[in-house]
């Protein structure tokens, strides 16, 4: 058991530290709401995980090609909105101070961070190419086996992402302009990574 709560620690820690989208929208979430707000959205992969791992796991012995390119679609398309909505928040921040009620601000974090993990290929690439497997064949051996890896691996993931958002969220509070250029920059990382996700996608059907 002690072998596959440390794969899942291994796992998860990697997959928090690797720069991807997510992290850019923690950025910009944390700079926009504050630590509080955006450590709720650090435990969205709790909630899109799970379907993707049950479809993965139960349903696809291999994701499709097609799959994934509707999905990379989705996602980079999704993915340029928030850098839109980030570059825009980062031009007022250093001059507006008003934000919305904690409550809202945990509700639509979560949820479009959710979002983006559902309508992102990595997940699915991931469960069912590395993660799968390794569960499965934990959870052959013994049920706690399984559990084990997945309690070391979403224990590094979530605790990864919350460093990452104290860590920004610390550095954003130094100076304005300091949070406004964290700001850009994430905009920026959002937007490259939807071009990107959306130059994969288009590969599969129109090259």
């Amino acid at each position: 058991m002690f072998l596959y709560l440390l794969q899942g620690l291994g796992y998860g820690g990697a997959a928090a530290a690797q720069p991807g989208p997510f992290q850019a929208y923690l950025l910009a979430q944390t700079l926009k709401n504050g630590l509080r707000s955006t450590l709720v959205a650090a435990l969205a992969p709790l909630m899109s995980d799970g379907p993707i791992v049950l479809l993965v796991l139960l349903v696809l012995t291999q994701v499709p090609d097609w799959f994934v390119s509707a999905l990379r679609f989705g996602g980079g398309f999704f993915l340029l909105f928030l850098a839109y909505r980030a570059y825009r928040a980062a031009r007022v921040m250093a001059v507006d101070t008003a934000v919305s009620p904690p409550t809202t601000q945990n509700r639509q974090s979560i949820r479009e961070a959710a979002l983006m993990n559902m309508l992102s290929p990595n997940a699915y690439l991931f469960w069912s190419t590395i993660a799968g497997p390794i569960f499965l064949e934990g959870w052959r051996q013994a049920p706690s086996h399984g559990v084990a890896f997945m309690l070391g691996f979403y224990g590094a993931l979530i605790g990864g992402f919350m460093s990452f958002v104290v860590l920004f969220g610390m550095l954003g509070q130094a100076s304005p302009r300091l949070n406004r250029v964290l700001g850009t920059v994430s905009a920026v990382a959002l937007f490259g990574f939807g071009l990107y996700q959306i130059w994969l996608g288009a590969q599969r059907f129109f090259i």
